[in-house]
């Protein structure tokens, strides 16, 4: 099967979103030989820097350029790729805010077959897509299968699919404005965008980061996360149940409610490793769990992993490194 595979490329002010490179690496494992197509949506001076980010990748781009596309609006861009894409073809999203936003209205106007938050793909065979997707916060894996006789449209979680880093595509941008027809009228509006506050300390520009979830068990426990952190130069993350009981402030929470963090080495411990959680990790970093269960979703995703109990292992860990450093 050779299918027209076409990726939304989600970014920031013309700064490609990480899930720009994921979304390549996730439509070969569809069809490898597939032709992959991005698609990029913004003002005249946003989608033309977003457009030739993207060209590096991607060997075919394709630029929808509106001053009332200044900032992502699925009610705007929904009947707009509507109209763009092609008759069969498959749409990959971001599974965030946004894509969930834009996805499910999107199949149901194209009439095609939905998936929502694939981590892995079986490849597409006579017709049909085996998705592979988390339920439960994790605890159980599903196999999707889908019918692309009509296309499709995949949301695809972040961090889920390596990054494509080759770069060098030289890709042509192709201006597809008019063929995507005036923007719609729409009954929401853009008004700003509030940045979140950044507390003592700012863990977005962490390069190491202890995080913490529900194995610390209680407030009282948090010195040692905080005295390994001291000892190995990191900075104190958490999951959001530890900003939910009010034991740390909201400018520390890791996810797709809190902070997106691109440290170069990521602790979870005691994190079971919900996709709310990991969807604010980006980069790749090298990451260590530890966590009692065994099943936990955190060890599908770590570099290392530990069965334990973070209670016993941090002071350990602590005492280990405080020795080495003499």
């Amino acid at each position: 099967m050779a299918a027209q595979i076409f990726a939304y490329i989600a970014h920031k002010s013309g700064k490609l979103d990480d899930s720009a490179l994921e979304l390549t690496t996730a439509a070969k494992k569809i069809d490898a030989d597939a032709s992959i197509t991005a698609v990029v949506f913004g003002d005249a001076a946003t989608a033309d820097a977003a457009a030739a980010k993207a060209a590096n990748t991607y060997k075919a781009v394709w630029k929808v350029a509106d001053s009332a596309l200044a900032y992502p609006n699925a009610e705007l861009i929904r009947p707009m790729l509507a109209k763009l894409l092609p008759e069969g073809a498959i749409l990959l999203l971001p599974t965030d805010s946004f894509g969930m936003d834009l996805g499910p209205g999107l199949a149901v106007k194209r009439n095609a077959a939905y998936i929502a938050d694939a981590i892995d793909f079986e490849g597409a065979k006579d017709g049909k897509l085996v998705a592979h997707r988390q339920e439960y916060a994790g605890q159980v894996y599903a196999k999707v299968e889908a019918n692309l006789s009509g296309g499709a449209v995949i949301t695809c979680r972040p961090g889920a699919f390596a990054a494509d880093e080759a770069g060098g595509a030289g890709g042509a941008v192709e201006d597809k404005s008019a063929d995507a027809g005036p923007v719609p009228a729409a009954k929401r509006k853009f008004i700003e965008v509030v940045e979140a506050e950044v507390g003592d300390v700012d863990i977005t520009k962490s390069d190491v980061l202890v995080s913490i979830g529900r194995g610390i068990e209680s407030q009282d426990n948090l010195e040692i996360a905080f005295d390994l952190a001291k000892a190995i130069g990191a900075d104190v993350s958490c999951s959001r149940p530890i900003v939910d009981a009010k034991w740390l402030e909201k400018s520390r929470q890791v996810g797709t409610s809190g902070q997106t963090v691109k440290p170069k080495v990521y602790m979870a411990l005691g994190i079971s490793g919900a996709f709310q959680h990991l969807g604010g990790i980006k980069g790749n970093p090298f990451m260590l769990a530890i966590n009692k269960n065994p099943k936990a979703p955190i060890f599908q995703v770590a570099d290392v992993g530990v069965v334990g109990d973070i209670l016993e292992i941090m002071p350990e860990l602590t005492e280990k490194v405080t020795e080495m450093k003499g």
